[in-house]
């Protein structure tokens, strides 16, 4: 509609029309979640009072949806919502005020969470929020609580009650900072009792909640205030000078941005490493426009310290972020790290302080003391969080918070979260017990593993194999369509993963595509650059490109074939060893690399003198790095054999020419397939287990030398072939 500037109209009748009641409360919160303007990821719940047959006595009982504990509004389903007796929920304001230690934060209101498994409608097995009261204690049949940028700009101004009256009169009423829970969903309910005119209110510091008896009423009111909100800071924004005043205005200039992802890919590594000392991070980097206007401010170190406001902002950023007041017009890249440091170690003071003078005696251990969320003049902002989903939610919160405090200070003065009240959120043991409750990281979880020669065969397998143990994976081919293509198939299975915040290459998902030839240096460099510009830094490399030439009828190869082979098979593996060091040691964090050799490292035979030479070097590369690269980085070997299935190495030309050689009967016609599955257990019966070898089979070894569960072994070779005892060592 275009009555709305600030937001974005998506309600259709006709969609709303074709659908049930509770399916049309999915339908509202997905289109309200779509619009960050709305709502952040993960953040704001909605809900609808529908009546239905109890299935327990057949009558008309009224149930409360609303969305559930975890979960994203834009992506929600049915699933998604818990469901609840509404005059069940109701009737524990009875068992509440009957307890003698009821009151905001005490035990009695924690207790009320568990209690609403007991108000579970139809055996719903969705966990309740805890925002649950708030729904069920307001007048409205249809609810939706949100986390509007421009309606927590007013929420977290210092004169919020007078904006909140002058901006939307009786229609918006005001209930201070409470933690959600009971509590606050009686302090609603007595608010709507007192003023019956009021549709909204303003929950301090936090966001609001709207409600309306008809849901198309309860969408379009949302917006009404949200777009009433964002015109106010707009008109004031505007007048007080706009971008170019924005913050204070700009005290630094914003390098170029090539010159900034020189600098990232520099710093970064490094940065990661200092970190991850107790458990990795995957990194974000956001340099945008709007992010470059805050940290480039005058204003953006004072309103840095401040912190965040909304609770569902510093759950991810934490109390507050690290500002680094380095000039990058004049600074220099060492200047950059020293301010880091410095900077680090203060912040871990300063939240251990947090945490000492808030905790208490049963709040849970102290966390990890690192900043989330880092800001750098004239470069950006760098997110941090357990995988790449999370990094991007962080740097999206954060984007959040800045447009927060522009939007406070256009209008008033931005105010923080007291700290006792942030620390209490943070430490909730409800919060704790939640994040308790959630499964055991994978294996490789919090990982990046490059995959080289991703496009294919082995290579392609690995990928999956390692993408299942929950790294990040780096899909590296000759071509990036191929290196893609194995990427989307990666991203088909896990998903892009939630949070809008960056875009290109840093907006990544769990997986991404890259074009990299090993034999040229620049282009390797320029390949793992991407990668830290994309995660952060690297964890481990696995090398599955090879490439084989055959030697003609009389034995010869070409001169510029055989030092291809070479190029390839070893020159390739010792740059991506070189080039990849120089990043493992300024992470300091322990990797490993693992190199393909071949089981003709140690059999001589006729036809591929060029291929086998260049494996044994291979082999004793592995050694060599190994040594070199200790104890940072741990590096061997994966030698596979008869490997004929999906192998790039193995077209229908040359699986034809070896039938021929080895006096295999086939049919020209005869489909590839079953000219493949010939040749394979042709090979297959060489061996001593008689079976055919598969690029699964092959992807296992490059698991295990990749995972902790071979932790203490380097410099070896692991024979994947069957058992080919030509190859036994001698």
């Amino acid at each position: 509609m275009s009555s709305y500037r600030f937001v974005n109209y998506s309600w259709d009748d006709a969609k709303a029309a074709s659908l049930d009641p509770v399916g049309r409360l999915v339908y509202r919160s997905n289109i309200l979640g779509a619009d960050q303007r709305i709502t952040n990821t993960g953040g704001g719940n909605t809900s609808s009072k529908l009546v239905e047959k109890d299935p327990l006595s057949g009558e008309q009982t009224e149930v409360l949806w609303v969305k559930g504990s975890g979960g994203d509004l834009r992506t929600a389903g049915r699933e998604f919502f818990s469901s609840l007796y509404q005059s069940k929920l109701v009737s524990l304001q009875k068992v509440y005020g009957e307890r003698g230690d009821k009151g905001l934060k005490s035990q009695a209101e924690d207790d009320m969470v568990a209690a609403y498994t007991h108000c579970t409608f139809n055996l719903n097995p969705r966990a309740s929020s805890i925002d649950t009261p708030l729904h069920s204690f307001v007048p409205g049949k249809h609810v939706d609580h949100m986390h509007p940028n421009a309606i927590i700009s007013i929420a977290a101004s210092k004169r919020c009650v007078e904006l909140t009256k002058e901006i939307f009169g009786g229609a918006m009423d005001y209930v201070p900072w409470m933690r959600p829970g009971f509590e606050l969903g009686l302090a609603m309910q007595e608010i709507a009792r007192n003023n019956p005119g009021t549709r909204a209110i303003m929950m301090g510091q936090h966001g609001f909640i709207a409600w309306a008896n008809d849901d198309k009423e309860c969408y379009k009111q949302t917006l009404d205030f949200i777009e009433k909100a964002a015109a106010y800071i707009d008109q004031k924004y505007q007048a007080k000078g706009g971008d170019a005043a924005a913050f204070g205005g700009g005290r630094y200039q914003s390098l170029a941005q090539e010159k900034r992802s020189e600098l990232f890919a520099a710093i970064l590594p490094w940065l990661r490493g200092q970190v991850s000392q107790q458990r990795r991070f995957i990194g974000t980097v956001q340099d945008d426009e709007k992010i470059l206007r805050f940290v480039n401010s005058h204003h953006a170190p004072r309103l840095a310290e401040l912190g965040t406001s909304c609770p569902d902002h510093f759950l991810r950023t934490k109390i507050k972020p690290l500002y680094i007041p380095w000039d990058p017009q004049h600074g220099t890249l060492a200047d950059l790290k020293k301010l880091l440091s410095e900077g680090l170690a203060k912040y871990r003071q300063d939240y251990k302080a947090y945490y000492d003078k808030c905790k208490h005696d049963n709040s849970p251990a102290m966390r990890d003391a690192n900043p989330t969320v880092v800001l750098i003049p004239g470069l950006g902002l760098i997110a941090w969080g357990k995988d790449k989903s999370e990094s991007r939610v962080t740097a999206e919160f954060y984007n959040c918070a800045v447009e927060v405090m522009r939007g406070a200070e256009a209008i008033d003065e931005y105010i923080a979260l007291p700290q006792q009240e942030a620390f209490d959120i943070e430490y909730w043991l409800l919060e704790e017990a939640k994040l308790k409750r959630m499964p055991a990281e994978k294996e490789l979880a919090r990982q990046v593993a490059v995959v080289i020669g991703a496009g294919s065969g082995i290579g392609k397998e690995t990928a999956h194999r390692l993408s299942k143990e929950g790294a990040h994976i780096v899909c590296v081919d000759l071509k990036t369509e191929t290196a893609q293509a194995t990427a989307d198939e990666l991203i088909g299975k896990l998903g892009q993963g939630i949070g809008v915040a960056g875009s290109g290459i840093s907006g990544c998902g769990p997986a991404i595509g890259l074009a990299a030839n090993i034999t040229d240096r620049a282009s390797v460099r320029a390949m793992l650059d991407q990668i830290i510009l994309a995660y952060g830094g690297i964890d481990h490399i696995a090398v599955t490109a090879g490439v084989f030439w055959p030697s003609d009828t009389t034995g010869h190869i070409p001169d510029d074939k055989w030092a291809f082979t070479f190029a390839v098979n070893v020159t390739g593996s010792y740059i991506v060893a070189d080039e990849a060091y120089k990043t493992w040691k300024e992470q300091g964090l322990k990797g490993s690399l693992v190199l393909t050799t071949s089981a003709n490292a140690a059999v001589a035979k006729k036809g591929s003198v060029a291929y086998d030479t260049s494996k044994a070097a291979a082999n004793h590369l592995v050694r060599e790095l190994a040594i070199e690269l200790a104890p940072l980085v741990r590096v061997n070997g994966v030698a596979p054999a008869t490997v004929v299935q999906g192998s790039a190495m193995f077209p229908r030309d040359r699986v034809i020419g070896s039938l021929a050689k080895y006096n295999i009967a086939y049919s020209e016609d005869e489909a590839t397939e079953s000219l493949v599955t010939k040749l394979a257990q042709f090979y297959a019966d060489r061996t001593l287990t008689k079976t055919p070898i598969t690029p699964a089979d092959q992807a296992e070894a490059y698991f295990l030398l990749i995972s902790q569960r071979l932790s203490k072994t380097t410099g070896q070779i692991i024979t994947v072939d069957g058992g080919l005892h030509e190859a036994f060592l001698r």
